[in-house]
Parts: C-alpha cells; sequence; structure tokens
C-alpha cells in the first residue's frame, strides 16, 4: 500500500500537502473546507497557486478528500437533507478545483426511519447530487460504517444497494476502514478475515471499486458498533491485524489512510506510519541468474574420452604379434 495520513488545512488546503511532505506521506487526505460546518468559501486564484506549486513540489501517488461530518444523506425528508445534498454538491465542485479524484462519503443514518427507507434516501440523494455535478470527474467513495446509532454501512450489502440504486454507479466507489470493519462484527485478527472482506467486496460491486483503506486500530472491542479510532497496536485490533492488508499485492498501489488521533506537531501520525512500515514484509530476493550453457563444451567422462582419440573416434585396442 502507499502510505499516509489526513492531514490538516489550517493555514491554507495546501498546507496538509506541506505536512505531507514533513512526515513522508505517500498519499495525503484532507477536508476540502471546515468539517463541521455546511459551506465553505469557493478557493481563490492565490489559495490554487499555493496548492498546485505544493503539489508540484511533492511526489504523491494520490491525494484525495473525506467530506464534512454534518453531512447525512440518508435521512428523511427535511431542511437538513436538503443542506446535506447542497453541500456534497459544493464540496464536489470545491474537489474538482484542486483535481481530486474523488471523496470518501459515510453514507448517512436513516434516524429511525428503517434501513431500506435511509437507503433508498441516499440513492435518491446521490442521483440528485451527481447529476448536479456531472461536469466533474469526482467520485464518491462510500466508506463503510461502524454501525453506531442508526448508521448505515456497517454491513458491505449497504454499500452495494447503494450501487445497484443510483444512476450514475461509474462515479462511485468503497473505502474500507479498518476499525470500523472490526467494531461491525468482521475480526481481521483471524487469519483470512481479510481475504473474506475483499472477496465479499469482490462478488458485490468489485474489487477494483476500492479506492482507498483507511488504516485505524479501534478502541472499542469485535462488533461494538461504536466507531472510536486507536493508534496502530494500542487498539482492540493490534499490530499482526494490519500485516496481511500491508503485504497484499492486490493493493500495492491502494492508498491506506491513518485517521488516528493526533496532537498539533503529528507526532502521533510518524509513529503510526513507522509502525505500519515496520509490518511490511522485505521483498523476496530476485533469484541469481544460472550461468548459460549454451555454447559450453559438452563434458565427457574420463572413461569415454580415454575410449576416444584426440579426434573423437574410438581407439582400437593394439595387439602383440608372436615373434
Amino acid at each position: 500500500m502507499r502510505l499516509g495520513a489526513h492531514m490538516p488545512t489550517r493555514g491554507g488546503v495546501w498546507r496538509a500537502l506541506e505536512r505531507g511532505v514533513q512526515l513522508g506521506c505517500e498519499v495525503v487526505q484532507l477536508f476540502v473546507k471546515n468539517n463541521m460546518q455546511w459551506f465553505g468559501r469557493p478557493f481563490g486564484p492565490s489559495d490554487l497557486a499555493h496548492y498546485a506549486n505544493a503539489l508540484a513540489g511533492a511526489s504523491f501517488s494520490a491525494v484525495f478528500g473525506h467530506t464534512g461530518y454534518l453531512i447525512n444523506l440518508a435521512a428523511p425528508p427535511s431542511a437538513n437533507r436538503d443542506k446535506s445534498i447542497k453541500s456534497l454538491i459544493q464540496e464536489i465542485q470545491l474537489a474538482g478545483s484542486l483535481g481530486l479524484p474523488f471523496l470518501v462519503l459515510h453514507p448517512g443514518a436513516h434516524l429511525g426511519h428503517g434501513e431500506q427507507h435511509g437507503l433508498r434516501q441516499i440513492a435518491a440523494a446521490l442521483d440528485e447530487v451527481l447529476a448536479a455535478t456531472r461536469d466533474h470527474p469526482v467520485r464518491i467513495a462510500l466508506e463503510n460504517t461502524a454501525g453506531q446509532g442508526t448508521c448505515l454501512g456497517h454491513r458491505l450489502e449497504h454499500l452495494a444497494e447503494i450501487y445497484q440504486r443510483v444512476s450514475r454507479p461509474g462515479r462511485l466507489g468503497i473505502c474500507l476502514d479498518t476499525a470500523h470493519l472490526f467494531a461491525a462484527g468482521y475480526d481481521l485478527r483471524q487469519p483470512g478475515t481479510w481475504d473474506a472482506v475483499v472477496e465479499e467486496v469482490d462478488r458485490l460491486v468489485g474489487r477494483d471499486q476500492i479506492l482507498v483503506v483507511h488504516l485505524n486500530d479501534s478502541k472499542t472491542p469485535l462488533g461494538s458498533r461504536v466507531d472510536r479510532h486507536a493508534h496502530i497496536g494500542q487498539g482492540h485490533l493490534g499490530r499482526e491485524a494490519f500485516r496481511p492488508l500491508l503485504n497484499d499485492p492486490r493493493f500495492a498501489d491502494t492508498p491506506g489512510c491513518l485517521e488516528t488521533p493526533k496532537s498539533p506537531d503529528l507526532h502521533e501520525d510518524a509513529e503510526n506510519l513507522a509502525t505500519l512500515r515496520s509490518l511490511i514484509d522485505p521483498p523476496s530476493p530476485k533469484p541469481r541468474p544460472r550461468p548459460s550453457d549454451a555454447g559450453a563444451p559438452a563434458r565427457r567422462s574420463r572413461k569415454a574420452a580415454s575410449a576416444s582419440d584426440p579426434a573423437g573416434k574410438p581407439r582400437r585396442s593394439r595387439r602383440r604379434t608372436a615373434s
């Protein structure tokens, strides 16, 4: 995986890239606006120029966004649902101005109206959003959830049903979060569970739809349905649960992004990245080339050589005649 972390945009959206460079990130996730406000101001020419310069000076394999936390497309008809749709439209527009390929989105909470009603609301809202942003190539990466409260997405089938219901499934993608999987009941500590998750996604929507993996340990136990992230190796998942993901060749180029707690100096991200990198197996040594036998003289046994003359012809034995 290409490892990195969610970077704060404090001081300007380009600051997220600068911080990512300082930490040695290969990928960066960021918010395109304040994540606890419905709307943000469009980026000005100076913002975009600073961002372009920071991006040109880096060598990230991917930079992508995460939507704000107020958005709830699964809500019943209400003023907040209307604002959620408008907010997501603006976030896609902002992401498009930065050239981001996708935004990670929590599907939403049905607020007591039932799973099927919530899934229908999500699909209808996404149809409206994607129609309004048809000129933008930005995709929406639906994130699996822990299933806290009435949040949808704790079962991978929920994400697949959204795919089936929307008119433009090509604009969607999948984000897998390790802490959410664990809290929802997928025991990634057990051998084969990661492969089973990938196979399930492949069966439902296609493995190539996995655009990013969020690498988080869990403060809460298996099946808790509570979303609390912990530092790698300091939660109920533990360090070794991440080894199969990090060494899966199918996701060698997929972004693996930390979303663990952090302080202003970001030292926790540096420590978590070091922990993750320590779990990556070293590449197998390449087999040494064997010397070619082509053109090498054929070897003959001493017995065969003694039975032939220098020209390679069999020798005739000499008999002594009686004098």
